[in-house]
């Protein structure tokens, strides 16, 4: 096996080992908010825009309704969220924060710079990789739509 091809030279290892550093890191301010990573980036999506629909949602966080779903009723459950059907049209449902939810937002608004000053790199490198990492993205996502649509 060539040095190329070694584990720590592969792009895929180095964004899942950076994932789950990141996750790692949020886990202990999340749980003492009583919620879970991917249960904050729901309410991320929500205090950006209260009211959306579970379709807006899985555009939003890129996920389908069946991964969506269960995290909305534990969301629900939790008393953060209200789930509804659209009094317009009765396929779609409609999220909203409730009172509780919408106060979760305060208690973890110092959450995304506590965690840019853990990474030690300044703001403009966090912009710059970020946007890196939606170019990256977008043309992953456009690779693979492209690959389903002429299968």
């Amino acid at each position: 096996m060539t040095e190329e091809h070694s584990l720590d030279n592969q792009l895929c290892f180095a964004l899942y080992a950076a994932s789950r550093a990141m996750t790692t890191m949020y886990r202990p301010k999340l749980d003492a908010l009583g919620i879970t990573y991917p249960q904050y980036l729901v309410l991320l999506a929500l205090w950006q825009r209260d009211g959306r629909t579970v379709g807006d949602l899985c555009s939003a966080l890129e996920l389908d309704s069946g991964t969506l779903s269960p995290l909305l009723k534990r969301l629900e459950s939790a008393g953060f969220v209200q789930r509804r059907r659209s009094a317009s049209d009765e396929r779609r449902v409609e999220i909203t924060l409730t009172d509780r939810g919408r106060e979760l937002r305060t208690a973890a608004c110092h959450i995304p710079e506590q965690s840019a000053e853990i990474t030690g790199m300044s703001l403009a490198e966090l912009a710059e990789l970020r946007e890196t990492l939606r170019r990256l993205t977008a043309a992953l996502t456009s690779h693979t739509r492209s690959k389903e649509n002429h299968a």
